[in-house]
C-alpha cells in the first residue's frame, strides 16, 4: 500500500495525539516500542532519549508516547515500519486505529509548479494526490475558486493566457471531512523575451550571489548594517535570517538594524530566490559588545595608601575593536576531560536520588562531545581528593576541563564546597573538598578551558568559621562557575517512583550539546529554569565567569601540537576503564558457564552470568556468584537477579549486552574505588539431574584483576601537590609522575598496547577530521566479548529537546521535591 510508505510525520496532531494516549501504558506500550524499532538502527533510542521521553510525565500535558512519536517522525520511520513494530509487540487496539487511519490519509504526490508563459498561450497546472477511493479536486486563484470545467480536476488549464491569469494558484484535495492543501504556484506572464539580468539574457533563467554579507562587530546602540546583492532573471527577492529564525519584514537586499541590543548577536544570511532558483548566502557573525565610549577619557586610580590618579585621555579601546570588523575565530582543544562525581548514600546526612541519574545523563552527553569522562558514585573524603588528584594529571596546555559534581554543598565567605558521604553531622571544611583550591591547580597546567558545574545547595554552614585561602587564582579568562541555584539557596531534586532527576540537570541536559559559547549556552540554560513556575523564587541558576573567548563544549580536539601527549592521556583514561575479558568456566558435570562484564559508572561493574552449555540428563541449573571481598558493596538481597532492575541497576538496558536473548543473571559491584587486592569471587553452579531429587553443587573460585577505577587505588593518600604533576611523555619512552598511581594501573592491564594502538590511531583521526563534532559511544555498557577495549566512535546524532512550551506548564508539586540539604 503507498500509504505506509509515507512518514510518521504526515498524520495529523490528532492521530498522533490518540496513538500516543494507547502507548502511554506500562505493559505494552511506548517502551516495547522502543525496543521494537530497535531492530533498524537509525530508530534505536539512546537511554538518555528514552529518560527524556519518560520526563514528559512531569507535564501535565506531557506523553511519553508522543514524545517517542516525535523521535520517530524526525528520523523519517515510515508508517509501513510503525505498523509492523505495533504487530510485533501485539497491540491489538493501536493497530486497528493506525490501519484506519493509514486507509484515511490524503497525500499530494504531484505538487503544482511555479510558471512563467507569453500572453495567448497555453498553460497547465498538475496536482495529484493519492489516499481513498473519491478523493476531489478545488483550484484556488489566490483566495477566490476557480468555477470553470478544469476547476475540478487535477488538471487546471489556463487557455489562451491573459493578464488575468496571471497571480497565485492553489489546490484544495477533499474526501469527506477530511481534505489537505497543495503548495502555491505562481503564475507570471511575460509578454516577450526581454532582459532581466545582465548576466542572464533574454528568456534564459539563473540566480548568482555577487556580494555576501560580511561578519560585523558592533557597541549597543550602534546601527547594524549587512547588505547582499545577486544577478537573477527573473528579478531576485531577498529573506533574511536571524539564528536561523526569518526576520519579519525584512525582505531588500540590505538589513538595517537601529540601536541594536545584545539579543540581535549571532549568525546572518540571507535567502535569494526567484520563481526558478533559491540560493543562501554565506554566514555572517554578528557581535555585540557593550556600550562604546567614544570621545570620554578613562581614569585608573590606585587605591592604596598612596594612592594618586593617572589621567589617560582619547583611549578608545572598544572603538578599535569594531573597526575593523573581524570574522569569528574558532577555537579548538588539545583534549577534553570530564570527571564527574555524585554522592548520594551519606552515611551522616540526608540521603539523594537524583545523582545516579544526573551522572549517567552527564557522561552521555559529555562523551557525545568526546570528552574523556571519569564518573564516580559515593566516594568518602579521601577518595574524592585521590580522584581530583588524578583528573588533574589528564590535564595539560589547552585541554578543557570540567568538573561536575552533584551532592551536599555550602559556600562560605564566596568558596565552595563539596560534602563528601563521610562527612561528620557538624562538618566542616577540613572535612569537604574546597571547589577554589581545584582550580588553582587546574590553573597550574595552563588548560584551555574550565569548566565547573555545581549542582548542590549553597547556603552558609554556621559549624564552619573558617575562612579558607585558596591559592592565587590566575587572570586567564577561561573560567566558567555554574551553580545550580543562587548564594544562600538551595538546590532541589524532584523525586520519582524509577529515576529522579535534579531540577538543574533536568533543564542543562537539552543545552549542553549546543554549538554556543559556555555562557551563552548556560544563560539559554537560566532562562529555561526561570520559566518554570515551581522553581521561580525557589531555585535559580547562578553564572560566574570570565570566560572572553567563545570556546564550546563542542570545539573540536585538534592534536597537532601536542600528539604524543594526546595519546598518552588517552592511554592513561583506558587504563582505568578496562573491565575483565568476557569467561566461560567449564565445570565437571559437564555444564559451561559465561562470565560478562558491563560498566554502569567508573566505579559501578554489572556481572552476569549465563549457561551456554548443559548435557541432556541436567534438567535444570544455575549458577551464582559468592564470597565476594569485603572492600565492595554488594547488596545480598539483590545479587543473582533475573533482570538488571531487580539487581538493583536502573540505567543499564538488557538489550545492549550481547545476546540479549539468553537467560542471565546479574549482580551488582559498588565501591570498586575501595577494593584493595585484586576481585576474586565464587561461581556456584546448583544443578539436578532427571533421575534425582537432590540439587547438586560445584564451586570455582575466579579473579578477573583490579577493574575499572579500582587500579587508582583512590583509597590511599596522594603526595599533597608541590610539584606541578603534568603528562610529559614522548611515544619512545613513556614516564607516569611517580604520584600517578597509573603506573600499577599499566602493569595490570593486559590490553595496554591495544588501548595505546587504539588511540594512537584515533588520535591521529581526530585531528584531520572536518566534522565539527566528533563523538564517542554513549554510555551504554561496556563489553569486553570483542578484543577492542572500547567500540569504535559513532557520529554523533542530535537529540531532540522537550518544547519549552511543555516545559512550562510542568506539573509539579511542591512535596515532590527534595533538597540537596546542606546540614
Amino acid at each position: 500500500m503507498e500509504e505506509c510508505k509515507r512518514s510518521i510525520g504526515t498524520l495529523s496532531e490528532e492521530v498522533l495525539n490518540k496513538l500516543a494516549k494507547m502507548l502511554d501504558n506500562s505493559t505494552c506500550g511506548w517502551r516495547q516500542l522502543a525496543n521494537a524499532v530497535s531492530e533498524q538502527p537509525k530508530f534505536r533510542c539512546s537511554e538518555t532519549e528514552l529518560t527524556s521521553c519518560s520526563l514528559q510525565v512531569l507535564s501535565a500535558t506531557g506523553s511519553p508516547g508522543r514524545a517517542l512519536l516525535a523521535r520517530l517522525a524526525d528520523r523519517c520511520c515510515s508508517l509501513d515500519f510503525l505498523l509492523h513494530c505495533l504487530r510485533k509487540i501485539d497491540h491489538q487496539e493501536a493497530v486497528q486505529y493506525l490501519s484506519t487511519m493509514v486507509t484515511e490519509l490524503i497525500q499530494i504526490t504531484v505538487q503544482p509548479q511555479s510558471q512563467q508563459a507569453t500572453v495567448g498561450g497555453r498553460l497547465v497546472l498538475t496536482c495529484k494526490a493519492s489516499g481513498p477511493p473519491g478523493l476531489s479536486y478545488q483550484w484556488f486563484k489566490n483566495n477566490e475558486e476557480i468555477l470553470d470545467e478544469t476547476g475540478s480536476t487535477p488538471e487546471l488549464v489556463l487557455c489562451p493566457l491573459a493578464p488575468v491569469h496571471q497571480g497565485h494558484y492553489i489546490c484544495r484535495v477533499n474526501h469527506g471531512v477530511n481534505f489537505i492543501f497543495s503548495q502555491w504556484a505562481h503564475v507570471r506572464l511575460v509578454h516577450s523575451a526581454g532582459c532581466s539580468s545582465s548576466l542572464f539574457q533574454g528568456s534564459v533563467s539563473g540566480l548568482l550571489i555577487t556580494h555576501q554579507p560580511q561578519s560585523r562587530a558592533a557597541s549597543e546602540g550602534d546601527t547594524l548594517f549587512l547588505e547582499c546583492n545577486a544577478e537573477a532573471n527573473p528579478p531576485a527577492q531577498y529573506e533574511w535570517y536571524h539564528n536561523m529564525v526569518p526576520m519579519k519584514q525584512q525582505n531588500t537586499r540590505s538589513l538595517k538594524i537601529p540601536c541594536v541590543t545584545t539579543a540581535h548577536r549571532g549568525l546572518y544570511k540571507c535567502k535569494v530566490f526567484n520563481l526558478y532558483h533559491e540560493v543562501w548566502t554565506d554566514v555572517a557573525t554578528v557581535v555585540i559588545g557593550p556600550s562604546s565610549i567614544t570621545d570620554a577619557s578613562w581614569v585608573e586610580v590606585d587605591r592604596g595608601p598612596d594612592s594618586q590618579e593617572v589621567h589617560r585621555s582619547g583611549i578608545q579601546p572598544l572603538q578599535q575593536m569594531v573597526n575593523p570588523p573581524t570574522p569569528a575565530k574558532h577555537f579548538h582543544a588539545t583534549d577534553k576531560v570530564a570527571l564527574l562525581i555524585g554522592n548520594m548514600n551519606y552515611l551522616y546526612h540526608t540521603q539523594l536520588c537524583a545523582p545516579i541519574a544526573d551522572v549517567h545523563e552527564m557522561t552521555n552527553l559529555l562523551r557525545q562531545l568526546d570528552f574523556k569522562v571519569v564518573s564516580l558514585l559515593d566516594l568518602n573524603c579521601q577518595e574524592m581528593h585521590s580522584a581530583v588528584t588524578e583528573f588533574l594529571l589528564l590535564l595539560d596546555k589547552g585541554v578543557y576541563g570540567l568538573l561536575y559534581f552533584a551532592g551536599h554543598g555550602y559556600e562560605n565567605y564566596g568558596n565552595s564546597f563539596m560534602v563528601p558521604i563521610d562527612a561528620p553531622a557538624s562538618y566542616t571544611s577540613d572535612h569537604c573538598l574546597c571547589v577554589q583550591n581545584i582550580l588553582t591547580r587546574m590553573q597550574e597546567k595552563e588548560t584551555g578551558l574550565n569548566v565547573f558545574l555545581l549542582d548542590m545547595c549553597r547556603k552558609r554552614n554556621p559549624n564552619d568559621d573558617i575562612i579558607v585561602q585558596p591559592g592565587l587564582i590566575k587572570v586567564t579568562a577561561n573560567i566558567v562557575f555554574g551553580y545550580a541555584t543562587c548564594v544562600d539557596a538551595e538546590a532541589y531534586e524532584v523525586k520519582r517512583e524509577d529515576v529522579s532527576n535534579g531540577i538543574f540537570i533536568s533543564f542543562l541536559k537539552r543545552r549542553v550539546c549546543e554549538d554556543e559559547k559556555v555562557t551563552v549556552m548556560l544563560d539559554r540554560v537560566a532562562e529555561d529554569m526561570g520559566r518554570c513556575d515551581i522553581t521561580r523564587g525557589r531555585q535559580a541558576l547562578e553564572l560566574r565567569s570570565n570566560l572572553s573567548e567563545r570556546r564550546s563544549l563542542t570545539d573540536r580536539i585538534q592534536t597537532a601540537e601536542c600528539s604524543a601527549s594526546y595519546s598518552a592521556r588517552n592511554l592513561q583514561w583506558a587504563v582505568a576503564h578496562v573491565l575483565p575479558k568476557s569467561l566461560c568456566l567449564q565445570f565437571d558435570c559437564g555444564v559451561k558457564v559465561q562470565l560478562g562484564f558491563a560498566a554502569e559508572f567508573s566505579n559501578i561493574m554489572v556481572i552476569y552470568t549465563r549457561i551456554l552449555e548443559k548435557p541432556k540428563e541436567i534438567v535444570s541449573c544455575c549458577a551464582q556468584l559468592t564470597d565476594f571481598p569485603e572492600d565492595v558493596e554488594i547488596d545480598l538481597k539483590k545479587s543473582n537477579q533475573e533482570t538488571l532492575l531487580e539487581a538493583g541497576s536502573l540505567l543499564l538496558i538488557k538489550e545492549d549486552l550481547p545476546s540479549p536473548e539468553l537467560p542471565s543473571r546479574y549482580t551488582r559491584i559498588r565501591g570498586l574505588q575501595r577494593l584493595k587486592t585484586e576481585l576474586t569471587f565464587t561461581v556456584c553452579l546448583h544443578y539436578t539431574y532427571s533421575n534425582m531429587d537432590e540439587e547438586v553443587e560445584e564451586r570455582q573460585t575466579v579473579t578477573v584483576g583490579k577493574p575499572l577505577v579500582s587500579k587508582l587505588n583512590l583509597h590511599e593518600p596522594r603526595r599533597p601537590p608541590a610539584c606541578s604533576d603534568s603528562l610529559s611523555f614522548s611515544l619512545d619512552s613513556f614516564n607516569v609522575p611517580e604520584c600517578s598511581s597509573f603506573t600499577e594501573g599499566f602493569a595490570s592491564a593486559g590490553s595496554a598496547s591495544n588501548a595505546w594502538s587504539y588511540y594512537a590511531q584515533t588520535g591521529r583521526e581526530s585531528s584531520t577530521t572536518d566534522s565539527p563534532t566528533s563523538s564517542r559511544s554513549a554510555n551504554v555498557p561496556e563489553e569486553t566479548d570483542s578484543p577492542e577495549l572500547f567500540d569504535v566512535p559513532q557520529p554523533l546524532v542530535a537529540s531532540k529537546s522537550l518544547p519549552h512550551s511543555q516545559l512550562n506548564d510542568t506539573n509539579y508539586t511542591f512535596s515532590d521535591m527534595y533538597n540537596f540539604h546542606s546540614h
